[in-house]
């Protein structure tokens, strides 16, 4: 039973310099879905987000990539993070990759791509100036007292009063 609640967590705290390049294939890969219009290479980012939500970079072929090998090759460079809001924002891109999976199944080509352009700017401002929307919103969500201080006691910082 350990094992799999080992699987299915999501590390805390976070490498920053990880998620920022997981960030960065998300934008590689929302563009070739968006360009190509192949439900799998939508499947292959909505499985992505699926996995990140749920165990972290374990099953996440980007995560595993950005841990294992980008990273460690890089001399490891670390700033650590919380988990917690990260773990929120791939909630949202798992939303928004969901979505635009859904619009693509039902032929809604437009919305499609408006959905994952959404999802692109998002990524973009994570990956090259390392603004997290989701842990920016997740912070808020703190502050208001949406979601529980005990998820995460460290995370409440730069939020102003």
């Amino acid at each position: 039973m350990n094992t799999i609640n080992n699987l299915f967590s999501f590390p805390n705290p976070v490498n920053e310099f990880s998620a920022r390049f997981v960030a960065g294939m998300v934008v590689i890969l929302t563009i070739a879905t968006i360009l190509t219009q192949n439900q799998f290479v939508a499947g292959f980012l909505l499985y992505g987000f699926l996995a990140r939500v749920a165990t972290g970079p374990t099953l996440s072929p980007m995560g595993l990539l950005a841990t294992k090998v980008i990273v460690p090759a890089l001399g490891n460079p670390t700033k650590l993070v919380a988990g917690p809001p990260k773990r929120f924002a791939q909630t949202i891109g798992l939303i928004f990759s969901t979505t635009a999976f859904v619009m693509l199944i039902l032929d809604l080509i437009l919305a499609f791509q408006i959905t994952l352009a959404i999802l692109v700017v998002f990524a973009i401002l994570e990956s090259v100036v390392g603004f997290c929307a989701g842990c920016f919103v997740f912070n808020y969500l703190m502050k208001w007292k949406i979601i529980p201080q005990s998820i995460c006691e460290s995370c409440i910082t730069g939020v102003e009063e």
